[in-house]
């Protein structure tokens, strides 16, 4: 079955799923395939379970509701472009090594005050999730917001066909992902794919103009909505609030404070690019303030927890070395009592893998801690003298006999070292 064909049924029955156990009375379910999975076997138990259709690229699979195609993958890629294709509406598409999930929800949470806006869920943000956040848009969007993350070259630039953004943000380029993308030169290089795209059809970005190197990557692009601490469109001022960050807004010659529940001052640039979006599309700065305002940061992103007598930042839904550093340097600034570090190892750091961790544990060692704790192989003899641990259920172990009292604690990790348990032992 072609792609046209595959939309009439999907406009009867819009709503994909590749997942049985999500699967809702109606839903068309698509069998995609894994290196651990074949979704092809779960076909029949998804239409004896109330699906409309089973896309299958299995022949084998034989069945009144089952549709062949070739390659599910590609019927969904397609199926979402063909999907895009019937929209005249803003798409922002946002990538970056760091903070591109916060940045988006803070944009979703700025245009909502006044448009139907539908975005990436979570972090769905790869081959499979881009398309299905496009097909979930709605006959009613007024803005779509794309999240795209990206390990290797070209991965962006696939996203994009798919997607079609008349907008983009690059949040920063860091050392995340060395082992896809090779050097940080590889970064920029697999990130600017979005500005290549957007150069190539004619769109627009919001930059930021503290990362002087945005600029480079975004030369030759016409339509550049800016913003940042000086030299730029939209300008405001990080101010932090004991452990929480303030944003001073300068606008028409007034100056607003937008008072977040975001920890770190590293958020400053995700709250300003949420501001720009905000503003260029129309929306007052007192609505972006209270928008801002009562956004509450989940999913162990930049979260300020408290358990029992402890304070906890939660920050362990990622790391790299870029994000690792402005965490540690956030928090030894702040004026907390009795500081200990819980930091777990970084993922997909490939040769360079046992250098950044050292480094890391350099930059721990520049400041005063209470009590430090290393998570993962990674860290294996380069641990500074500090509590060592293979894995988080060690580590967790170690904390219920070693509980903490009045303490500040800082969790950092990738998400492959689950800190989470640590904080599940508090």
């Amino acid at each position: 079955m072609n792609t046209a064909e595959l939309y009439k049924l999907y406009l009867q029955n819009p709503s994909i799923q590749t997942d049985t156990r999500k699967l809702t009375k109606g839903d068309i379910f698509l069998a995609l395939k894994g290196p651990h999975f074949n979704g092809n076997t779960f076909a029949l138990q998804a239409l004896n379970n109330g699906a409309s259709y089973a896309i299958v690229d299995d022949p084998a699979i034989v069945h009144d509701k089952c549709i062949w195609v070739e390659d599910t993958l590609v019927a969904l890629q397609q199926l979402a472009k063909h999907h895009r294709l019937q929209y005249d509406i803003p798409f922002i598409a946002i990538t970056g090594s760091n903070g591109k999930t916060t940045t988006k929800e803070l944009i979703r949470t700025v245009l909502k005050r006044r448009y139907k806006t539908f975005a990436t869920e979570g972090n769905l943000n790869n081959h499979i999730g881009v398309p299905l956040t496009i097909l979930k848009i709605k006959q009613d969007a007024e803005i779509a917001i794309i999240e795209m993350g990206a390990n290797h070259l070209r991965e962006i630039a696939s996203y994009c066909e798919i997607a079609i953004p008349s907008y983009g943000i690059i949040t920063n380029c860091g050392k995340a992902h060395i082992e896809g993308f090779g050097s940080e030169e590889g970064v920029r290089k697999g990130k600017g794919e979005l500005y290549d795209f957007l150069r190539k059809h004619h769109g627009a970005i919001f930059r930021n103009t503290d990362l002087t190197y945005l600029a480079e990557m975004a030369k030759g692009i016409d339509k550049q909505i800016t913003y940042g601490s000086a030299n730029a469109t939209y300008l405001g001022k990080s101010l932090m609030r004991d452990v929480t960050l303030d944003v001073a807004m300068l606008t028409k010659g007034t100056e607003t404070t937008i008072h977040t529940q975001l920890v770190g001052g590293y958020n400053f640039s995700n709250v300003m690019a949420a501001v720009a979006v905000g503003l260029h599309f129309g929306i007052s700065i007192d609505e972006i303030k209270i928008a801002i305002e009562l956004y509450s940061p989940d999913n162990s992103r930049s979260q300020w927890v408290k358990k029992g007598n402890n304070n906890i930042i939660l920050d362990a839904y990622n790391a790299n070395p870029s994000s690792m550093q402005a965490a540690i340097n956030n928090f030894s600034s702040i004026n907390l009592p009795n500081k200990i570090l819980w930091i777990g190892a970084m993922k997909e750091m490939g040769i360079d893998e046992r250098k950044e961790h050292k480094q890391l544990v350099a930059l721990i060692q520049q400041y005063a801690w209470t009590d430090v704790i290393l998570v993962g192989n990674e860290f294996e003899g380069i641990n500074g003298g500090y509590h060592w641990f293979e894995n988080a259920d060690a580590a967790a172990a170690y904390i219920k006999l070693h509980l903490p009292q009045h303490a500040s604690i800082l969790i950092k990790g990738s998400r492959g070292s689950k800190m989470e348990k640590m904080l599940e032992a508090l």
